[in-house]
């Protein structure tokens, strides 16, 4: 056991290309499941992954040598290959993404909130989501993006 101590635990989210419903329920499960694997081969560890129909929450815990942008530009990369290989020819994800530090103490209800996706979009837009996930997290944004 080393000197260095760490307890480094992001929210990730993104959506897909223009928020288009294209995960299905059908293969949603197998491509939480390759974003899991593919954090894990990155050297992180996925703590929890979810979403719906447009877009995807993971939980995500980094080494100290992990640069954040560089594994979610590896893990969009990666799924967004496998899923137009093996599931729709015309899957994308959007450029960007959120990203948000949390702290230990707040993990266990991060990983719930991602578990409750599909419960929780039945009642809240995407856009309303993140606009209120930005704003609690004290993060401008540009409207223009968020349409």
């Amino acid at each position: 056991m080393g000197s260095t101590y760490h307890s480094l635990h992001y929210h990730v989210v993104f959506s897909t290309k223009e928020r288009r419903p294209l995960i299905a329920p059908a293969w949603r499960p197998h491509l939480h499941e390759y974003l899991g694997g593919t954090v894990r081969g990155l050297g992180a560890v996925a703590e929890a992954v979810g979403g719906v129909a447009d877009h995807v929450h993971l939980l995500v815990s980094l080494k100290t040598t992990d640069a954040p942008a560089g594994l979610v530009r590896e893990l969009k990369k990666a799924s967004s290959g496998w899923a137009a290989q093996e599931h729709d020819p015309l899957f994308a994800w959007q450029e960007g993404y959120a990203i948000f530090s949390v702290s230990w103490t707040h993990v266990a209800a991060v990983r719930r909130y991602i578990g409750g996706q599909e419960e929780h979009h039945r009642e809240v837009a995407f856009i309303d989501e993140l606009r209120r996930v930005l704003e609690r997290n004290g993060v401008e944004y540009d409207r223009r993006y968020l349409v």
